[in-house]
């Protein structure tokens, strides 16, 4: 975050005793250094939530593709088994059509008379 050598620390240093005073500068540095504290809890606070929140959102869009996936697969199978079904139909039709035919054409030896 920042980039603060040691002689830069020093300098800081030197110039908070002289502006503050050796009395007063042991409290003021435990309270800078609680204040700091606090402000680097509250900063990874802050990218935890930040983490989460794209978590959640990475997770909201796979549920999304996944709902559609699934969506998709499953028009494709009800269309499949309805065409299946219309193929079916069509031949059942067709061979009750030919078993009806064959039923109503009489029969070679029903066709002559008795003798």
């Amino acid at each position: 975050m920042f980039d603060i050598g040691f002689s830069e620390l020093m300098v800081i240093g030197v110039v908070a005793l002289i502006v503050i005073g050796p009395e007063k500068l042991p409290r003021m540095a435990r309270t800078v250094g609680h204040l700091a504290g606090r402000l680097q809890r509250y900063v990874s606070d802050v990218k935890a939530d930040i983490n989460r929140e794209i978590e959640l959102d990475e997770l909201r869009k796979m549920r999304d593709s996944m709902q559609q996936a699934a969506s998709n697969f499953e028009t494709t199978v009800q269309s499949e088994m309805n065409q299946t079904e219309t193929e079916l139909n069509k031949s059942v039709e067709a061979v009750v059509g030919e078993v009806k035919a064959a039923e109503e054409k009489p029969k070679p030896e029903e066709a002559k008379p008795p003798a």
